[in-house]
């Protein structure tokens, strides 16, 4: 039990609080209201503090509780009585002391201090404050005697700076402010001297200054400089024969190679503690020659990786935030190539005073228990005491509730009234620790501090907390119900924590709702109702894909997203995990990204990221911009030969995309200048080709490369390669024999290129001999032409030719015998013994003698046979000649003729042909073919359809293919699912053209099949479909009814009911009353009962009927009753007229067009000269009467007086001048000293800038002067 209520009591501590060194009631205003609450410290200064001496000293002390605590101050141990010193102040609400050391010694404020806070329920202590000024002093005063030293032997220059408070920052500088340069050789211990391992001649100078840095008061003192000379061996004997009249004192000039020694620390073994958390410092400095290089390591362990670091050249081991596992030995190593040394330093660590766990405020409800729990480590172990209210617990009043166990207290049956702060003090001699903590008895109802009604959303298959945050004394219990309290929440899938949050591990539609917690305790209940919203999660449906483009193509990255409806999402775009480019190419819509004109640096990752209030899904693709690749540059020709030659380049950038090969180019100034040809092609890993080249050519060379995307721009051409002429390589090719007549003999080839000939001079020999007849060759050189000609051969005879190439550097090689023949002529005989076999009505095999070969006089190509049909052996037949002709190879002696028509006599010849032309045709022979089936029936018509009969009309068919014998009729029923009935056949005559049908059933669809016969069988049949009419006798419903129609904004709609089986049915509608012979418009309405009629005319009325048609589509079978359809005329809509663009734009043009005119007639009158106006200005003195005419550009009269009055506030003499009133604002107010303000000839008024002008008065004369003002105030006033 005792175990439950402390577990319990911890957690109520854990609301009621941080987890910091005092844990806190909620600061809910109604929970502190009345609380009371023994003193906590907030805000202490540190135990060590350095003041600055030229600043007010501030100690800090701030405190909570309830009521609000009072304070006070002991320094070295006694009562600190702040009212008898004025220097001294006390913040208000706080402990804080300000000490105003103006005209004060800082050092008689020094000490340690402690503060004190108190209310009625206990009295809380702060650390031991020790107050302590910072120090710089300053350098006394020394004369450094100047250091002479040999070179190579070690140094140290001391620094020895003043004691500081805190400790000076030192660093050795030149006269002129700059660090000295340090090295392995030279370098700077941890007390601030300046060691080198041995001396060089250049470490002379003067001015070697030690600085220290007084961080607290930042202040830098400076010692003396100290100069140092370092002189060679050679220096020496020179200063020693001088002095002893010895030539060689020392006989080397050179200093000795010396084996590794420490200079610090001294000895092979050394010891040094550090306190843990501090750091750990060791160092090593080693003289010698060469210079000794130092490394360390850890005799019986590792170096703690992450802590560790070297300074200063490796002189210095470096260990940060020290724990007990880094003590032991460490060993440096000082090594030269004479000799290494070893140091060992033995590392122990001490511990101040740690925490182990702090002991907690306690707030009970009497007759609880409670513990107070003070653990502390250090090395060596610390001693722990307690104080409650600030006195040792020995010394203050016996309480039999509490009982005192090491470093735990232990409370039972507490008491109210026995609140009171104790203090847990632990230290040993490295330092020490102290920790308040309160306890707290206190007797409250319950309270649920979670605002009521919350509300908490989260996503489906997520976690969800509700939280039930309380107060009470004894610690409440809580509860959960869900909707009807049916029930308490408890196990699966809900999990009540210790601190009253109710847990639901995955959050699930179900689970929304209203919750109630119940808080409940000895004293009382309190109930609070949360409200609990599981969403659908966001996620994104289609994410962005990877993306491969070309620069300055667009690219469009889509994310489609589906998310909870009562959500408000937001989409954001990122690229590279920032934001998106500032950029108008960048256009984010609500599910995807546009970007257009992409560059290179466009590419990159592109992330979409939905964002809800609760959660957020995100997905991203790559984007990789590529182009063709940049050009190659930088190309070289090596290795040069006669016949080839190296060619190397620089590849250019590949735009993301890999170049795949490289194709060289090459141009010939010589024969073809500026023209490119392709040369080669290698791999595009290669950045070399070795080039073979012919000769005499003026070689350019270019590289192109290619990749995906294309091909890249040329390169910058390569210098000129020029290879020597030689004799030909090759001769022509495509050497050929022929003849274009049958006496001749033509032999041409394809001319050779600059390129191929391979030196100037070029010709070609040709040469030619009958085959097997001459043993000689025929020859003759030409140039220039790719043919030559050769008469008076014999007809069609074989010829062996050749053709070489020549140029001025010799002959080509041997060339190639090419057999081709003289030319032919046409064939002299027709093939014999000509013979036809009939196989078929439409099938011959015709045979034929090949003839001699000599009869041929050139290349037999073949046979060809002519044939056509002579005539129909049928009278009604029409006669027809169409000739066809048939080609068969030389090597055949018959041919089958295909597609003839039968019951036909047809006549044929034959003819062998050459290459020349066909030779003469044999006798025409002639064939007749048999009877076939004939063909389909030219025509079937069903009329006459009656109640049980119908009458079929056909026509004989076109091609007979012989002797009709007959026709046949099959017919059979089909109902309206389209299943057939049986089948009834009829064979009818040839001499027939009609049959009538009777005994059918009525109103009964009908499917016929006919074809007709000869006497090699039935041809084609030919299907038509029919209905028989309804039985009058017995009438039927009719088939139609109920057919309306309304008229709407998309159209008539037409509605029916239909009984029938037929399923062509069509709504056909006509204009009403209309006169034309315009047939009845139809739609077919595929099996529906309603239409909508569309494109109807407004203000017609409209005959509709709905009918039934045969599957032919001709044949009515049933039709309902018209409906006259009448389309109302639309009322048009009301516009005003104000509002229209172009009733605005006419009136804007209207008053422009009165503005220019009004700007002219100003311009007119104002230009100076004699007008009409001047004169009847002059006939009437006064203007208010004068009216405007329309020839002088102005307004005409007007029959009211009033409008001719002048302006509001205006005045006008009798003399027609207008005068400037004080409180009017008028055009004359713009002129210059008088009222001569004028409008210049583009209608600006210009008087503003000009004044009166004395040119214009001797220009214009007397009368133009006076001219504006009357004219101006008549025309304003009868404008306005």
């Amino acid at each position: 039990m005792e175990r439950t209520r402390a577990r319990a009591t911890v957690f109520l501590m854990l609301f009621l609080g941080n987890l910091g060194n005092a844990l806190e009631v909620p600061l809910d205003p109604k929970v502190l209201e009345g609380l009371p609450q023994p003193p906590t410290i907030t805000h202490q200064s540190p135990k060590d503090f350095i003041i600055d001496p030229r600043e007010n000293i501030v100690i800090h002390c701030d405190a909570k509780g309830k009521p609000h605590p009072s304070f006070s101050w002991t320094r070295n141990g006694t009562h600190f009585d702040i009212d008898q010193d004025p220097k001294v102040t006390m913040r208000p609400h706080s402990g804080t002391l300000v000490v105003d050391i103006s005209g004060e010694k800082v050092e008689s404020y020094e000490g340690v201090y402690q503060c004190t806070a108190r209310n009625e329920h206990g009295t809380a202590v702060s650390n031991n404050i020790v107050i302590r000024q910072s120090r710089s002093p300053l350098w006394s005063k020394e004369r450094n005697e100047p250091i002479i030293v040999q070179e190579g032997v070690s140094l140290v220059l001391q620094c020895r700076p003043p004691a500081g408070l805190p400790p000076p920052i030192i660093f050795w500088m030149n006269i002129n402010f700059q660090r000295l340069p340090q090295s392995s050789r030279v370098s700077q211990a941890l007390n601030g001297d300046l060691y080198f391992s041995n001396v060089l001649k250049e470490d002379s100078r003067n001015d070697y200054i030690c600085y220290a840095r007084f961080p607290h008061t930042q202040t830098i003192q400076q010692k003396q400089p100290i100069t140092v000379t370092v002189l060679n061996l050679d220096a020496i004997n020179e200063t020693v024969a001088a002095l002893y009249n010895e030539t060689d004192f020392l006989s080397d000039g050179s200093a000795e190679e010396r084996r590794p020694t420490f200079l610090i620390p001294s000895g092979s073994s050394s010891s040094k503690m550090v306190l843990r958390g501090q750091v750990l410092e060791l160092e090593c400095i080693a003289e010698g020659l060469p210079t000794p290089e130092v490394s360390w390591s850890k005799v019986s362990g590792e170096f703690p990786a992450k802590r560790t670091s070297f300074l200063h050249f490796q002189k210095t081991l470096r260990i940060v935030d020290v724990s007990e596992a880094d003590a032991g030995e460490y060993r440096c190593t000082a090594r030269n190539r004479l000799a290494s040394v070893h140091h060992t330093i033995r590392v122990t660590v001490k511990a101040a005073p740690y925490w182990i766990s702090t002991p907690r405020n306690l707030v009970l409800a009497p007759r609880e228990r409670g513990n107070l729990i003070c653990r502390a480590s250090g090395t060596p172990k610390p001693t722990i005491t307690w104080a409650m209210n600030g006195i040792p617990i020995e010394n203050s009043p016996k309480d039999p509730s509490r009982k005192v166990e090491g470093d735990t207290i232990i409370f039972e049956e507490v008491q109210t009234g026995s609140s009171a702060v104790y203090q847990c003090h632990a230290s040993n001699e490295y330092g020490y620790l102290l920790s308040n903590a309160f306890v707290n008895v206190l007797s409250e109802t319950p309270r649920v501090l979670t605002p009521a009604n919350k509300v908490y959303q989260v996503i489906r298959n997520s976690r969800a907390l509700l939280d039930c945050s309380s107060f009470g004394s004894p610690i409440p219990k809580i509860t959960w119900f869900k909707d009807s309290r049916s029930s308490t929440l408890d196990g699966d899938p809900y999990v009540l924590h210790e601190n009253g949050t109710l847990e639901i591990h995955v959050a699930q539609a179900l689970n929304s709702g209203k919750y109630t917690c119940v808080a409940r305790n000895s004293l009382g209940i309190s109930e609070n109702h949360v409200y609990l919203e599981v969403k659908e999660p966001t996620r994104i449906l289609k994410q962005p894909e990877y993306m491969v483009v070309q620069r300055n193509r667009n690219v469009v990255f889509e994310c489609k997203v589906k998310h909870d409806p009562s959500l408000i999402p937001t989409m954001t775009w990122v690229k590279d995990n920032g934001e998106l480019p500032d950029d108008e190419r960048f256009v984010v819509d609500s599910d995807s990204l546009t970007i257009t004109d992409v560059t290179e640096n466009d590419s990159g990752t592109y992330t979409c990221i939905m964002i809800t209030t609760l959660d957020q899904d995100s997905a991203s693709a790559e984007l990789t911009v590529v182009e063709q690749p940049d050009p190659p540059t930088d190309l070289e020709l090596t290795d040069q030969k006669p016949r080839s030659v190296q060619l190397t380049w620089i590849p250019g950038d590949e735009h993301n995309s890999p170049i795949h090969m490289f194709v060289i180019q090459y141009a010939d100034s010589l024969h073809h200048h500026g023209h490119w040809h392709n040369l080669t092609v290698v791999p595009g890993f290669k950045t070399t080709a070795h080039l073979k080249l012919s000769p005499y050519v003026h070689y350019t060379f270019r590289v192109l490369a290619l990749n995906a995307v294309g091909l890249s721009n040329p390169s910058l051409p390569s210098r000129v390669y020029k290879t020597n002429p030689s004799a030909p390589d090759e001769n022509p090719s495509g050497v050929d024999g022929f003849g274009t007549e049958h006496d001749n003999l033509v032999i041409s080839w394809k001319p050779m290129s600059g390129h191929q000939a391979n030196g100037p001079g070029l010709q070609y020999k040709v040469m030619w001999r009958q085959k097997d007849v001459d043993k000689e060759w025929t020859s003759v050189t030409v140039a220039n032409v790719s043919k030559f000609m050769v008469s008076g051969t014999p007809t069609f005879t074989p010829y062996e030719v050749q053709v070489q190439a020549i140029n001025d550097y010799g002959i080509g090689p041997e060339p190639a015998v090419v057999t081709g023949h003289s030319g032919e002529d046409l064939p002299m005989q027709a093939p014999d013994n000509v013979q036809v076999l009939v196989l078929n009505s439409s099938l011959a095999e015709v045979h034929w003698e090949p003839v001699p070969p000599k009869t041929v006089r050139g290349r037999l190509k073949g046979y060809k046979v002519y044939y056509w049909r002579e005539r129909s052996l049928h009278k009604h037949n029409p006669h027809h000649v169409e000739q066809q002709v048939l080609t068969f190879s030389g090597n055949k002696s018959h041919g089958i003729l295909p597609g003839l028509q039968p019951y036909s006599l047809y006549l044929f010849n034959v003819r062998v042909f050459n290459g020349k032309g066909e030779g003469p045709a044999s006798s025409n022979q002639q064939f007749e073919t048999p009877e076939g089936v004939p063909g389909r029936p030219s025509f079937l018509r069903i009329t006459n359809p009656n109640l049980d009969s119908l009458t079929l009309e056909w026509g004989p068919p076109y091609d007979r293919n012989g002797r009709l014998t007959g026709y046949t009729l099959k017919y059979q029923t089909v109902n309206i699912s389209d299943v057939l009935g049986p089948v009834e056949e009829l064979a009818l005559p040839a001499n027939e053209t009609s049959v009538t049908l009777l005994n059918l059933k009525y109103s009964t669809r009908y499917k016929f099949y006919f074809n007709a016969k000869t006497g090699q069988g039935a041809g084609p049949v030919v299907t038509e479909e029919a209905a028989t009419i309804m039985d009058e006798v017995h009438p039927a419903a009719p088939a139609f009814g109920n057919v309306s129609s309304s008229v709407g904004e998309d159209g008539t709609l037409i509605s029916w009911e239909y009984w029938g089986a037929e399923k062509n049915v069509y709504v056909e509608y006509i204009v009403e009353n209309d006169n034309s012979e315009e047939e009845w418009q139809k739609e077919y309405v595929n099996g529906s009962r309603v239409y909508v009629l569309k494109g109807l005319k407004e203000g017609l009325s409209y005959r509709v009927r709905v009918v039934a048609k045969g599957h032919n589509g001709q044949a009515v079978l049933h039709q309902s009753e018209e409906l006259l359809v009448m389309i109302p005329a639309m009322a048009a809509r009301q516009v005003d007229i104000a509002t229209q663009g172009w009733f605005i734009g006419l009136m804007c043009a209207i008053a422009l067009l009165i503005l220019v005119l009004l700007i002219i007639c100003f311009i007119q009158r104002n230009k100076g000269g004699k007008y009409p106006v001047k004169e009847k200005e002059d006939a009437h003195t006064d203007p208010e009467f004068q009216p405007m005419k329309e020839d002088d550009c102005t307004f005409g009269e007007y029959s009211d007086t009033e409008d001719h009055k002048p302006l509001k506030g205006s005045r006008t003499p009798s003399n027609g001048t207008v005068h400037r009133d004080n409180s009017d604002d008028s055009l004359v107010d713009y002129g210059g000293d008088g009222g001569d303000g004028q409008f210049n000839e583009d209608g600006s008024f210009i008087g503003q800038y000009s004044g009166k002008s004395s040119a214009r008065d001797t220009a214009g004369g007397h009368e133009s002067s006076e001219a504006p003002s009357p004219v101006n105030t008549s025309a304003m006033n009868s404008f306005v």
